[in-house]
């Protein structure tokens, strides 16, 4: 195996950074979603939307996981070109491998997020098409 270099870990800032701002526009889309069915729930006090509101709610417990695991990455990441830095390369490439392992978890929970969002899609692709039937 190579000698970890601080330019190894600091390749996955501009990753994580990018996957941050992703997973942060999904919990501000998320979040005004939410804001519009309270008001239209309060309106129309329709059990559907009951529904929908609690697949928001795993979906933002989600992003929340997504978030938390991408931001640790990153500490990880920061952590190990510290230790790289002061000469304690072992603990750097634990460090390293922690922050790697972070980031595939991060991943993971955005593709189970994305299976939940894509099956509550179909769910209203498939409403529209039946009220196009009648």
């Amino acid at each position: 195996m190579e000698a970890l270099t601080l330019t190894t870990p600091a390749l996955l800032f501009s990753a994580i950074s990018l996957i941050m701002l992703a997973y942060t526009n999904r919990f501000l889309a998320y979040a005004a979603i939410i804001r519009n069915l309270r008001d239209t729930y309060i309106k129309a006090q329709d059990v559907t939307i009951l529904k929908q509101i609690d697949n928001l709610k795993l979906r933002v417990r989600l992003t929340r996981y997504m978030q938390i695991s991408g931001i640790t990455s990153l500490l990880f990441c920061v952590l190990t070109m510290f230790l790289i830095y002061v000469g304690y390369a072992t603990i750097a490439a634990w460090a390293f491998g922690i922050g790697l392992v972070l980031l595939i978890l991060s991943l993971l929970f955005l593709i189970w997020e994305i299976q939940i969002s894509a099956r509550a899609l179909q769910l209203h692709l498939s409403d529209i098409e039946d009220a196009s039937k009648k």
